[in-house]
């Protein structure tokens, strides 16, 4: 029903099952770039990510919104055991060289990817061998809202944070983040601060907002990204910092693509609270649920200071 008054994505994205929003290549050339450097992007949320995981005795981790594997590979570094899934093969292209180019490693070596649907996440992949499931499940990046809801219930949301649950041993933990969409939607905007992404070729987003019935169906956000002085000056700058971007891009001086890029990225906007109560939901209760904005408490915000990010961690009882 969006689909036929809003455009969610770009075109020639396919909308069967779960839609992916990087079907065109667009996001998926830029991502690197997008995320911006990665020891700045992980400064913070390493510390958090791994602390969490070790504070609840994680060595299996499922990484349900691999992407082009940031996280993943975080996490390998760090001496997890990882699984990797995504709905998308554009993404998932970019995780797949990064594990040949790093084959020699014995944590690369043995990394899995696949592709897997969260509507089906328990058809699609297996647990551990010996396990009754993963010591964690993560799906982090503002990953969950691209599925939409098209149906105007939530059901698919119930489904796919159900099938995650699924996946977790008694004792797991799911790590789910979203963007704060109650700022979004009272504003009209997106925080101008951003704990994931910080990429200086970001020139522009703009928000836009659809409202169903009443309700809040829709955010979209159209990235403007200039990639002009990193292609021009790719020659100058040292090894250290061509670490930090796409090696292949840069390798050559050249980009395979125009040096401003626009894409679209649609999201259904979870307010915080309605959020939290799916969570809880989709464990029948029987969690423990938390959550931190920023990686920090809550409670530490204040005045017209607004976290970018809410990250949730739910604990599986039983």
């Amino acid at each position: 029903m969006v689909d036929s008054v809003y455009r969610t994505r770009s075109l020639g994205i396919g909308s069967e099952g779960l839609p992916d929003q990087y079907a065109d290549g667009k996001a998926a050339k830029v991502w690197e770039f997008y995320i911006g450097q990665k020891t700045l992007r992980t400064k913070h949320y390493k510390q958090f990510l791994c602390s969490t995981l070790h504070d609840h005795n994680c060595q299996t981790v499922l990484d349900v919104a691999a992407g082009t594997g940031v996280d993943s590979i975080l996490l390998l570094e760090e001496g997890f055991h990882v699984k990797s899934v995504d709905a998308s093969d554009k993404m998932l292209k970019y995780a797949l060289m990064e594990r040949w180019r790093r084959r020699k490693e014995p944590a690369f070596d043995t990394w899995e990817i696949e592709e897997a649907n969260w509507l089906t996440l328990p058809e699609d992949i297996n647990k551990p061998p010996g396990t009754n499931g993963y010591d964690a499940v993560i799906c982090l990046g503002n990953s969950f809202a691209h599925l939409p809801d098209f149906e105007c219930n939530l059901s698919s949301q119930k489904l796919a944070l159900a099938n995650m649950a699924a996946m977790l041993k008694p004792g797991g933990v799911l790590l789910i983040d979203h963007r704060n969409y109650d700022y979004i939607l009272d504003t009209g905007k997106a925080p101008a601060k951003n704990i994931y992404y910080n990429s200086k070729f970001i020139t522009g987003i703009d928000t836009s907002s659809l409202f169903v019935n009443g309700e809040p169906n829709l955010v979209t956000l159209d990235y403007t990204m200039d990639l002009t002085d990193l292609i021009s000056n790719a020659e100058e700058e040292g090894e250290e910092s061509r670490e930090c971007y796409n090696q292949t891009l840069l390798k050559k001086k050249k980009f395979d693509g125009p040096t401003v890029s626009r894409f679209r990225l649609s999201y259904y906007p979870h307010r915080l609270k309605p959020f939290s109560d799916l969570l809880v939901g989709a464990f029948d209760g029987k969690c423990k649920h938390s959550v931190v904005g920023d990686f920090k408490p809550i409670e530490s915000f204040g005045g017209e200071e607004a976290p970018s990010f809410y990250i949730h961690c739910v604990q599986k009882l039983a």
